[in-house]
């Protein structure tokens, strides 16, 4: 049996699942700072993300605040999944920009959680808000760990 605090427990779990993760790898997203219902990810709007508006596709910045929202509601060693979630988009993105969106806990309770990310560019304007909703499912990243404060 291993202990780990709240945040080391909350780091490993998004390792594990950043190994596995080629999507948003190939994406070239970046795993930033994670902890207990939080993680931030970035990703550089490329020229394949353009589109017939010369502005970032609206599905890949979903894309990212999902992935962020991802890493964010799977810190506590369970595995989650998305229930639902939805976007609402309030600025364009462009070539060039790097976007990072932050994903934070909102609730948890039993199974289901509720999780909030903004996307921002480097300026730090929000490009968009997105909200999801979790829902655990079976298994674990690590079987038998214990939390210590």
């Amino acid at each position: 049996m291993q202990s780990m605090t709240a945040n080391e427990l909350a780091r490993a779990c998004a390792d594990a699942m950043w190994a596995e993760d080629k999507a948003s790898r190939t994406l070239g997203m970046a795993l930033g700072a994670v902890s207990a219902g939080r993680a931030v990810l970035t990703m550089p709007v490329t020229e394949t993300m353009v589109n017939g508006h010369g502005i970032c596709h609206g599905g890949y910045i979903f894309t990212l605040a999902d992935s962020a929202f991802a890493f964010a509601c799977n810190t506590y060693n369970a595995r989650t999944v998305a229930q639902s979630c939805a976007i609402t988009y309030i600025a364009a993105a462009r070539l060039g920009d790097v976007l990072t969106a932050t994903g934070t806990e909102v609730s948890r309770t039993g199974r289901s959680g509720i999780y909030d990310i903004a996307v921002q560019n480097q300026a730090g304007a929000t490009i968009a808000v997105f909200r999801g909703n979790s829902r655990t499912i079976k298994g674990e990243f690590f079987p038998g760990v214990i939390i210590v404060s």
